[in-house]
């Protein structure tokens, strides 16, 4: 069924359905762009939600960044904020393919119907010409034909009469000839007009008009179909995003299982453990004996005072409850408590370590360019190297300097010494590769290491010992060359026996299946104890 066939006669509805259907194309666009006005304040809060929350402003150095309740409240929060961006790109997808689209398909259709109607307005024009024409002809036809009767007779009433002459009859009759030749004329132009009109008619009513009404008919059910493409689009639109909405939701929910209460009351304990011992019990003090010494015993000294000695008892008593002053920070971190203290000077050699071999790899590198710009003057001026030499041996003996005195204060707070010792160079005037120990003396083989004493510990703890069962393994995530005494080399990915847990140093005791000991640094590798 098509509209030219069935509602031939209804071009005033179809205009009207028509105009209905593209106003309804129009409230969708409107709708969905306010949807996306929803969804883009909707991702704009999110976002300012999150960075509103976001701990990433706190120190890395902080205790709490080691919290998995903390490192998952982080999580969290880059959830949301990937969320967010999920948001954003529905609410740029629904624009693009949906109200960008459909608002340049609407004008289209806009343009294309009002070329049908005004097809239409023409050929009803025309026909309405054509029958103006016709009602034209028809009554000059009525009008001639009606004189013509009346010219007849009067031909016929002057031919009977008596009194009339030959030259009136036949004037009378010319008359009515003549105007029985103008009816006649009329007669046949109104029969012309008339089939005229029948023919545009015939043509408007079942050709022009049923074509038009069809491609309206066409108009609309395009129509009709893109608004559904638009209508699939809004939902297809968020469908495509949800995996990646659900990998964010999953992310959340994996964030909450990672919370480790054990481990974070572990690393509270790690952090803050300060080394004390537990004060002990108080001694009972008989002041009764300093009212009966003798004035020989008295002369010895000043004692003190009742006050002060239970002031200082309390003191000491109460210590523990007693809101304490920020100590002041020091380079040696001797305002630490010793465990802490020992924690920060490790972490302090292993910075002032990794800066060390940086540099001395850059001296590695500038003295071999040294070399090829000697061997090859065309590459380069070796002089012009100079500075960049002299500044990084600078650099070396400042943090070898460093090095040796982070040592000498971890030492003092009866930690182990850094395991990771570098071969430091510094180049001469030729570029050649001078070695030098880490007090920046040449060394060889026949001149020991000041050095080698803070390892001295290492050897002490394998002399005259009996293998102890391993309380646990441990995979090597990092290599480790242990090339200090006292420490052993691991290669990435190897798996080792745990013979002690580390105690606060950094370090742990390992063995190999062939018996061989020695520590390695706890932060290289993964243990898993014995249960």
């Amino acid at each position: 069924m098509d509209w030219g066939t069935e509602l031939w006669d209804q071009c005033d509805i179809i205009e009207r359905h028509t105009q209905s259907g593209l106003e309804l194309v129009e409230k969708y666009v409107k709708f969905v762009k306010e949807r996306t006005e929803i969804e883009l304040n909707y991702a704009k809060q999110l976002r300012n939600l999150s960075k509103k929350y976001n701990l990433k402003r706190i120190s890395k150095d902080e205790p709490e960044c080691r919290l998995s309740s903390y490192q998952s409240f982080l999580e969290i929060m880059n959830e949301m904020n990937d969320y967010a961006g999920q948001r954003e790109l529905i609410a740029e997808n629904m624009m693009m393919n949906i109200c960008i689209d459909l608002t340049k398909y609407l004008q289209e259709l806009k343009q294309e119907r009002k070329m049908y109607l005004m097809d239409a307005k023409k050929a009803q024009q025309s026909l309405e010409c054509t029958y103006k024409l016709l009602d034209s002809s028809k009554k000059r036809f009525e009008r001639e034909w009606r004189e013509a009767e009346r010219a007849a007779q009067y031909a016929e009433k002057t031919d009977q009469d008596i009194n009339a002459t030959k030259a009136d009859v036949e004037k009378a009759k010319q008359q009515a000839h003549t105007k029985a030749r103008v009816a006649e004329e009329c007669k046949n132009d109104y029969a012309a007009q008339l089939q005229k009109y029948n023919k545009e008619q015939n043509q408007f009513y079942f050709n022009d008009m049923p074509l038009i009404f069809n491609k309206l008919q066409d108009l609309d059910e395009r129509r009709i179909q893109k608004l559904a493409q638009g209508y699939i689009l809004f939902s297809d639109t968020e469908k495509h995003v949800m995996p990646i909405i659900g990998k964010c939701l999953e992310g959340i929910t994996k964030a909450g299982t990672n919370v480790n209460e054990r481990n974070d009351s572990i690393v509270v304990i790690e952090q803050n453990k300060s080394g004390f011992e537990r004060p002990g019990d108080l001694e009972f003090e008989d002041y009764s004996q300093g009212i009966n010494r003798a004035s020989s015993d008295s002369s010895l000294g000043t004692p003190k005072s009742h006050v002060d000695v239970l002031g200082k008892n309390r003191s000491k008593n109460f210590w523990l409850f007693s809101k304490r002053s920020k100590p002041t920070v020091t380079e040696d971190f001797a305002h630490l408590p010793p465990e802490q203290r020992r924690k920060r000077l490790q972490q302090k050699l292993e910075e002032i370590s990794k800066e060390l071999q940086k540099e001395v790899d850059q001296s590695e590198a500038l003295g071999k360019m040294k070399d090829v710009y000697e061997k090859n003057p065309q590459m380069g001026d070796p002089a012009s190297l100079a500075s960049q030499i002299s500044q990084t041996s600078q650099n070396i003996e400042r943090l070898r300097g460093e090095l040796n005195k982070y040592e000498t204060w971890l030492a003092e707070a009866g930690g182990r010494g850094h395991a990771v010792r570098h071969k430091t160079q510094t180049f001469n005037n030729n570029g050649a590769n001078d070695v030098q120990s880490p007090d920046g003396a040449h060394s060889d083989e026949s001149t020991p290491d000041p050095s080698q004493a803070i390892y001295a510990e290492f050897d002490d703890d394998f002399e005259d010992e009996e293998l102890s069962a391993p309380i646990g393994e441990c995979t090597a995530m990092y290599s480790f060359p242990g090339a200090s005494e006292g420490t052993i080399s691991m290669q990435e990915g190897e798996v080792l026996a745990v013979v002690e847990e580390d105690k606060g140093d950094g370090w742990t005791r390992v063995r190999r299946t062939n018996g061989d000991e020695g520590y390695i640094p706890t932060s290289y590798v993964t243990i898993t104890l014995n249960k």
